[in-house]
């Protein structure tokens, strides 16, 4: 009676909750522990498509190996193709300088979705949805928001973890995981148990081991009080981000750039003792790895020299003369990403100018022209001068930011600069009226 139940409970919140059409097909996140064993057999009776996934992180030596074992038996069983992983992460974690937990954490949701990526290019002429599956419950769920709360979180932090998001699925948050439990001891199903799981290293084992405990003293239902309030945030959510998107507009705020001016426009987060966040600003940085204190200081950015940067592993934001901008990192090194094509012709005259065009007498380029981004040091002649200006000089009196002089690139012949790309030729190698053949540079894209 009780495994009906829980499964009739899981079907009502699929389709509701979730919205899984009959002939979707689910990754299943499958450790092997408790919960992702009664996801698997969950989503099996209900008979949807599966097919596991299996991360070895190889952090627990033998036990690591036990858990690849039962995963791998259980799925022979059940009839579930499985996939393994095997990850060195405590290598990654010192390459990556982030904890092991914080490591295993990507290096897990990283394989998902390159398996994601590789099922859906074989589904890619069939209509049927897929999904990652993983085995998330209400336990997890008041977990999460208090460890949300903990950091100092904003509105989205408080609606905890979505039932369906970015491909990712969580049909379990239904169910506590006494229920979870009740599950599998009424199939008669064995699962394993992560060693680790009873040690307070991590933040979330104490909150599971000693603070949920003494939640539930106070009040029996707190787990799902704490999760019923993430579910109220999360269906006002919708009328947060319209009114977000809304001053987005009306400040002329975009996904490059913050004007200074609206800073101080709308309600702020305040912590006793700090400095306000704007609340535009911190859903402008979502996603994007600043910390909370990264996001104080850059509240207080017009008080900042122009020049300012701070720095996520993912992105850089530069404080200018007007607005924070912002930018990916990856573009930012060495122009990675943006490099120019520069097309080539002899033409017989001048027949049209712009920043993407210059000419040059042929008869003086001895060398073959190549195309670089801007380095330390770099000098030309500008077209009307006679002696050599540094790029940096010239880019700085053309007001140029940063992430402008990182993006800016130079065409070369041998050691001279002669065309600083989409501002000035080089007076050296500049058309007269001696030349005779004239190359004409088109630059065609970044």
């Amino acid at each position: 009676m009780v495994m009906n139940e829980i499964v009739n409970k899981v079907k009502r919140y699929i389709k509701h909750e979730v919205g899984l059409e009959a002939d979707a097909l689910l990754l299943v996140a499958l450790s092997g522990g408790a919960d992702s064993t009664a996801l698997l057999l969950l989503l099996k009776e209900l008979g949807y498509k599966l097919h596991a996934l299996h991360c070895n992180f190889h952090l627990r030596g033998e036990e690591s190996d036990r858990d690849q074992a039962f995963v791998e038996e259980l799925c022979q069983q059940q009839g579930v193709p499985l996939s393994v992983r095997h990850f060195q992460t405590e290598e990654e974690a010192k390459r990556r300088c982030v904890s092991i937990e914080m490591a295993a954490r990507d290096l897990r949701y990283e394989w998902f979705r390159e398996e994601l990526k590789a099922f859906k290019s074989q589904l890619s002429t069939l209509n049927s949805q897929l999904f990652i599956a993983v085995a998330h419950h209400l336990d997890d769920q008041a977990e999460t928001l208090l460890l949300n709360l903990l950091r100092g979180t904003g509105l989205r932090g408080l609606a905890g973890m979505q039932p369906k998001h970015d491909g990712i699925i969580r049909p379990l948050l239904c169910l506590s995981r006494e229920e979870i439990l009740q599950y599998l001891e009424s199939r008669g199903q064995a699962y394993v148990t992560d060693s680790t799981n009873s040690e307070r290293v991590a933040q979330r084992n104490c909150l599971r081991l000693d603070v949920i405990p003494m939640l539930r003293n106070i009040n029996p239902a707190a787990v799902e009080h704490l999760c019923q309030a993430c579910d109220n945030v999360r269906r006002s959510l919708p009328y947060y981000i319209k009114g977000i998107e809304a001053a987005f507009k009306e400040q002329g705020i975009t996904e490059e750039a913050f004007p200074l001016s609206a800073l101080s426009c709308f309600p702020s987060s305040i912590a006793e003792g700090q400095e306000e966040v704007s609340t535009l600003l911190h859903e402008w940085l979502r996603g994007k790895g600043f910390n909370s204190a990264q996001e104080r200081e850059m509240s207080q950015a017009f008080m900042s020299e122009v020049g300012k940067m701070w720095h996520s592993r993912s992105h850089a934001v530069l404080r200018d003369r007007e607005a924070l901008l912002l930018r990916s990192a990856s573009l930012l090194v060495e122009g990675k990403g943006m490099r120019p094509h520069i097309e080539q012709k002899l033409v017989s005259c001048i027949d049209e100018t712009g920043p993407n065009i210059a000419y040059f007498d042929a008869d003086l380029l001895k060398k073959p022209i190549e195309v670089r981004p801007v380095q330390n040091g770099d000098a030309f002649v500008p077209f009307g001068m006679k002696g050599k200006k540094l790029v940096s000089d010239y880019l700085t009196d053309r007001k140029l930011n940063r992430f402008e002089k990182a993006e800016q690139f130079v065409a070369t012949c041998g050691d001279d600069i002669i065309w600083l790309i989409g501002h000035r030729s080089d007076n050296r190698y500049r058309v007269t009226s001696k030349t005779t053949r004239i190359l004409k540079l088109l630059w065609l894209s970044r």
